[in-house]
């Protein structure tokens, strides 16, 4: 029976961590001027909006739709 318990208590452990990777982090650290992907400016109502941010919108949509 403890086996049991054991599995599931790993297996709700693993759910959770996946399930916190996948949440934003949330940052202080100053946004970049230029997208990371495509060296283009990234508006600047985005870098308040998105503290920390290293993409612009259209980047990070396709990093989104790739993972």
């Amino acid at each position: 029976m403890a086996d049991e318990v054991d599995l599931a208590n790993d297996q709700a452990e693993y759910h959770l961590q996946v399930a916190l990777r996948r949440v934003p982090s949330t940052s202080n650290a100053a946004s970049a001027i230029f997208c990371d992907d495509c060296d283009e400016p990234i508006p600047e109502l985005r870098r308040q909006a998105v503290q920390g941010c290293f993409t612009c919108i259209d980047c990070q949509s396709r990093r989104e739709r790739r993972a």
